[in-house]
């Protein structure tokens, strides 16, 4: 099953994705998904397909500042959580997504999370990985002094840093090949990196926790939490604090598997995802 490559014009911004489609299908059943930090959506190149075969249409954005999705200067796009909620709400309008499930990872996942909760009426289903879901989660020092004055502004035009947080969070060595394609963006232009900068810093992980914790009492549409449990930055309890709360929830835990678990068990987290996604909505 194959996975093609766009590029769409959302306002005055584009918006570059992977999308999988089921073949003789009426592509009816749409799956989102959408990456963490400072990733971009081929981290779920092996989850798309696996989709697709089973009669899902897999759509993966690179938000914007990402990936080969414009990197607008910050005096035009803000880069706050309302930014990139804003702008990806412009983005399913333009693809025409009425309702889809939803599957979000990472740091800037919980963005993704933000707008299910704005949204209730658009989401079928909402599958999180290794996102901050409480007040509870901390931004790890390896993001951190991404953001930070001077350092942060010399480490970001550093194309190696994409292999320094994608091996450390996930604790395993990523492939060359798949490097070439997270470093590409750093390569091509400083502009990855300076918006990489102005999101670590413009992130308000805090406030945006409070609404989650807020919210997340009203929210009853099918979940599902599938954790990497060697994580270093964000420990399984926040899973299962959330599972707990929720009233519609399953949880996995991926004994293995770190802070990106789609890199390194993408075939676990499909066959995690699958079932719950098919399920029947009661």
């Amino acid at each position: 099953m194959s996975t093609t490559e766009h590029l769409i014009k959302v306002g005055s911004l584009e918006f570059f994705y992977r999308e999988a489609n089921p073949i003789g299908s009426n592509n009816n059943r749409v799956v989102l998904l959408l990456h963490g930090l400072p990733s971009q959506s081929y981290t779920w190149s092996a989850v798309m397909p696996a989709l697709a075969e089973k009669g899902f249409r897999a759509i993966a954005p690179d938000w914007i500042g990402f990936g080969f999705s414009s990197k607008p200067d910050r005096r035009d796009f803000a880069y706050t959580p309302d930014a990139f909620i804003n702008a990806l709400a412009e983005f399913i309008q333009v693809l025409e997504l009425e309702q889809f499930s939803l599957v979000v990872q990472g740091f800037l996942g919980s963005v993704g999370i933000q707008y299910a909760l704005r949204h209730p009426t658009q989401i079928e289903r909402l599958a999180i990985l290794n996102a901050p879901v409480s007040s509870a989660a901390k931004l790890p020092w390896k993001i951190q002094q991404l953001g930070l004055p001077l350092v942060g502004d010399m480490l970001t035009q550093d194309p190696l840093l994409v292999d320094r947080t994608l091996e450390s969070g996930s604790r395993y060595r990523v492939p060359d090949k798949d490097l070439d394609v997270y470093r590409r963006p750093f390569l091509k232009s400083s502009d990855a990196g300076r918006s990489l900068l102005a999101t670590v810093r413009n992130l308000q992980l805090q406030p945006s926790m409070a609404e989650l914790e807020s919210t997340f009492r009203q929210w009853t549409k099918p979940t599902k939490l599938i954790w990497g449990m060697k994580d270093p930055w964000l420990p399984f309890s926040l899973a299962e604090n959330l599972a707990s709360s929720l009233q519609k929830a399953e949880l996995t835990p991926l004994e293995e598997a770190g802070h990106y678990p789609q890199e390194h068990w993408s075939a676990k987290v499909s066959e995690a995802l699958l079932p719950f996604l098919r399920s029947q909505i009661i």
